[in-house]
C-alpha cells in the first residue's frame, strides 16, 4: 500500500484562547521594553512580570493540545490492556486524536467515532478530516464515523466495549446535558465494559451520575501538566469506570 502525501493533523484545542494568550503575552513584554526606555524600573518589572506568565501560559496550553494530550491518552490506553478485538467508542472524535490511537491497539476490532463535527473550538472539525487523519495513520480500515448527539447516540444497547471521551462533555451547555451523555454512555456499554473520560470542568459531577447510574471501580485522578491549559487553575483530570455485569 502507497503511503498518503499527507501527514495526520489534529489542528490546536481551543485556538482563539491560544491566540489571546499569545498576543498579550507579546503585548506586556514589548510595553515592559518600551517602558524601560523611559527608565520606569516599577512599571517596566511588573509588566515584564505579567508578560512572563502569559509567555508561560502559552507555552503550557500549547504542549497540552499538541503534546501533552497524547502522552497522557497514550497512558490511559495502554493502562485498558486491549485485547485488540474489542468495539470501541469515542464520544466527541473531532479529528480523531483519541479514535485513531485506539484503532492502533485494534488490529481485530474496530474504533467508532461520534461526533456532531461543530467547528466552533476546532477548524476544519470534518468528517473528511478524521478520514484523511484515518489513512494517514493507516488505521482506515478499523474506524467507523458517525454524526449523532452523545446525549441521545445513535447505538442500541451494549454494543460496545470500552467508551472513551476528551474533552468533550464540558462542550455540552447544561448540567442535565452533561448527565444525559454519560448516562449514554453507560447505556451502550456491554456489561462490564470500561469508560474513560478526560475532561475540565465539573468531573466531580460526572462521578456522581455515574455512580447514580450503577458505575463501579470508579477513579477520578488529575492528569499532570502535561495538560494544564495555562497552568495548574485550569487541569485535566481522568475519570474512569466500569459498568457493572
Amino acid at each position: 500500500m502507497i503511503a498518503p502525501p499527507w501527514r495526520a493533523s489534529y489542528g490546536v484545542d481551543a485556538p482563539s484562547v491560544l491566540l489571546l494568550l499569545g498576543v498579550l503575552a507579546v503585548g506586556y513584554l514589548a510595553a515592559a521594553l518600551v517602558v524601560a526606555l523611559f527608565q520606569q524600573l516599577r512599571p517596566c518589572l511588573l509588566l515584564l512580570l505579567i508578560g512572563v506568565v502569559l509567555a508561560t501560559q502559552f507555552g503550557l496550553f500549547l504542549h497540552a493540545t499538541r503534546r501533552g494530550k497524547f502522552r497522557v491518552w497514550a497512558r490511559l490506553l495502554d493502562d485498558l490492556e486491549l485485547r485488540g478485538d474489542e468495539r470501541l467508542l469515542d464520544m466527541g472524535c473531532g479529528r480523531g486524536a483519541v479514535l485513531l490511537a485506539a484503532a492502533r491497539r485494534l488490529p481485530a476490532g474496530c474504533a467508532v467515532g461520534l461526533d456532531l463535527w461543530c467547528s466552533a473550538d476546532h477548524c476544519e472539525n470534518t468528517p473528511a478530516t478524521a478520514e484523511r487523519n484515518a489513512l494517514a495513520e493507516n488505521v482506515a480500515d478499523r474506524i467507523e464515523l458517525r454524526t449523532g448527539d452523545m446525549t441521545r447516540m445513535p447505538f442500541p444497547d451494549g454494543v460496545f466495549d470500552v467508551v472513551v471521551s476528551s474533552l468533550a462533555i464540558h462542550d455540552i451547555k447544561t448540567a442535565e446535558g452533561r448527565a444525559a451523555a454519560l448516562r449514554e454512555a453507560c447505556r451502550v456499554l456491554r456489561p462490564g465494559g470500561k469508560l474513560v473520560i478526560v475532561d475540565i470542568g465539573d468531573t466531580r459531577a460526572y462521578r456522581a451520575v455515574l455512580a447514580a447510574n450503577g458505575a463501579t471501580a470508579l477513579t477520578l485522578r488529575p492528569v499532570g501538566w502535561q495538560m494544564w491549559w495555562g497552568g495548574p487553575w485550569v487541569p485535566t483530570r481522568a475519570l474512569t469506570a466500569t459498568v457493572p455485569g
